[in-house]
């Protein structure tokens, strides 16, 4: 490898960006604002895709696609919808193009425009209710639980890699409901789905809560949410799950017939994560040599690397090796022996902790011998000895262990930067040499909320789900307050 990344102390953001291309994860195309997701990046996101999606068809629901471009009209049946994404929405207004007579290249010909503008989605939420609206006639076609993983566009001026792009893929689920009951239920379902996910899976801690009013999906009643902290101590938006009423129901005219034979209009919510999750995954593990990557999502669990002299010495290592993968494949763990001859071992060791590989072996000649193998940990950078006999049983008590000391690393750091403030001193100090989460009484206007964004930057995080009433006085204004809620600056 190279020279080193810049150190996160230094400069997080250069580090953050430095990483992504180094571990080649990403890197920006000629699209102003898109991103290219190169295989060793976009594997990772398989990965994160496979275990959602079993996660969904558990909880009942199945797979569908709608289309990318909506129509104009579409998007105006619900006001705040629209007004939410009216800023961010790319726009197609004509379906023709043509050479230029002067020769210089192609021109949109203007004789093809179209009789409806069309979007492209930044949600789906409006093509999909369009759709709903011929297919429930009865509760007998109730719930409808449907979730596509598709690209979106809302055209982002200042980018950054996963984090912020005009185009990035996600999931999004739709459901409609015969009750508002069941349908607050499901978003509450799916906001621990993501959760689970999250802790699980990406060993990274969240905290589940509920968005401010100001801070809601445009269109919806409700918004859940999943907030992590990244390493510089601002929060990152992991996942949301929206309530969404009644409200898209009757935009688009969706009616069902109730058992008793009454007409009323279906409950409905959508839910979503996106490839933001890998910026989070990045940001919550890795160090200043390079990616971390928790086992349960890591391409590459094991990496095998041979140390040899002789094309007999490599024979020799390569058919332990290969005994090794066979075995570590049978039990579904993900091993890459590289035995590449036009990289040597040195390289190789940069390269694969670069790459955030979870555990490493090194196996040389002499190695063999004795019945030994070096084994070297991505997350704590620990190398050790061990016998070759019973291996098996050893890499796997490491990719536990691995996965473990990484959540418990990342909630020990979460939970020492939730911080309590009580009046504006307190509040401002934190946010300017602490950072992190901070826990303060706010007056529940949305004008207070504005006026301590645009002081400090800072916005509500969430309303903990778990938070308890307190009575208290706002850190801005000292008006009466009931609770706590969590500030930060993020992402």
């Amino acid at each position: 490898m190279s020279q080193k990344l810049t150190s996160r102390a230094a400069d997080y953001s250069k580090w953050y960006n430095e990483l992504v291309y180094r571990a080649d994860l990403a890197e920006h195309s000629d699209v102003r604002g898109c991103m290219i997701i190169k295989p060793y990046g976009y594997a990772i996101w398989e990965k994160m895709r496979e275990v959602l999606d079993a996660k969904f068809k558990e909880t009942g629901h199945s797979n569908a696609y709608f289309p990318l471009l909506i129509p104009k009209s579409y998007l105006s049946k619900e006001a705040s919808h629209v007004e939410g994404f009216a800023k961010e929405c790319a726009v197609v207004t004509h379906y023709r193009l043509k050479n230029a007579e002067d020769g210089s290249g192609v021109i949109v010909d203007p004789t093809a425009k179209l009789e409806e503008e069309l979007i492209i989605r930044p949600t789906s939420e409006t093509i999909i209710w369009n759709s709903y609206k011929n297919w429930i006639q009865s509760y007998r076609d109730l719930p409808l639980l449907i979730n596509q993983w598709a690209n979106v566009v809302r055209w982002e001026m200042r980018t950054r890699l996963f984090l912020r792009t005009a185009e990035f893929l996600w999931q999004e689920g739709h459901t409609a409901h015969a009750t508002k009951k069941e349908a607050i239920e499901e978003a509450e379902q799916m906001l621990h789905v993501y959760a689970d996910f999250a802790e699980n899976y990406m060993a990274m801690p969240v905290l589940l809560g509920r968005k401010s009013e100001s801070e809601r999906f445009a269109g919806a009643e409700d918004t859940l949410c999943i907030e992590a902290l990244m390493q510089d101590g601002k929060a990152l938006q992991a996942g949301t799950s929206h309530f969404l009423g009644q409200n898209f129901a009757k935009a688009f005219d969706v009616k069902f017939t109730d058992k008793e034979g009454k007409l009323d209009y279906v409950w409905a919510t959508s839910w979503g994560v996106s490839t933001r999750l890998m910026g989070a995954l990045i940001m919550t593990h890795s160090d200043d040599q390079g990616l971390v990557l928790p086992p349960a999502l890591a391409p590459i669990q094991v990496v095998g690397v041979p140390i040899y002299r002789s094309e007999e010495e490599l024979a020799a290592i390569s058919e332990r090796f290969d005994a090794l993968a066979k075995a570590l494949k049978s039990l579904g763990i993900r091993f890459k022996y590289d035995n590449d001859d036009n990289r040597r071992p040195g390289w190789k060791f940069a390269e694969y902790e670069m790459k955030g590989v979870p555990l490493r072996l090194a196996l040389g000649a002499r190695d063999l011998e004795q019945g030994v193998v070096e084994l070297a940990r991505r997350d704590t950078r620990e190398k050790k000895t061990v016998p070759l006999e019973g291996i098996m049983e050893v890499i796997l008590e490491q990719l536990d262990a691995i996965q473990k000391n990484l959540f418990e690393r990342a909630r020990h750091f979460r939970d020492e930067h939730i911080t309590v403030a009580n009046n504006w001193e307190e509040f401002v100090n934190l946010l300017d040499t602490k950072g992190g989460f901070i826990a303060a009484h706010w007056d529940g206007t949305s004008e207070t909320e504005e006026a301590i964004k645009e002081k400090t930057k800072a916005t509500i995080r969430c309303i903990p789900l778990d938070t308890a009433p307190e009575q208290g006085v706002c850190v801005l204004t000292g008006k009466p307050s009931t609770q706590r809620v969590l500030f930060a600056r993020a992402y």
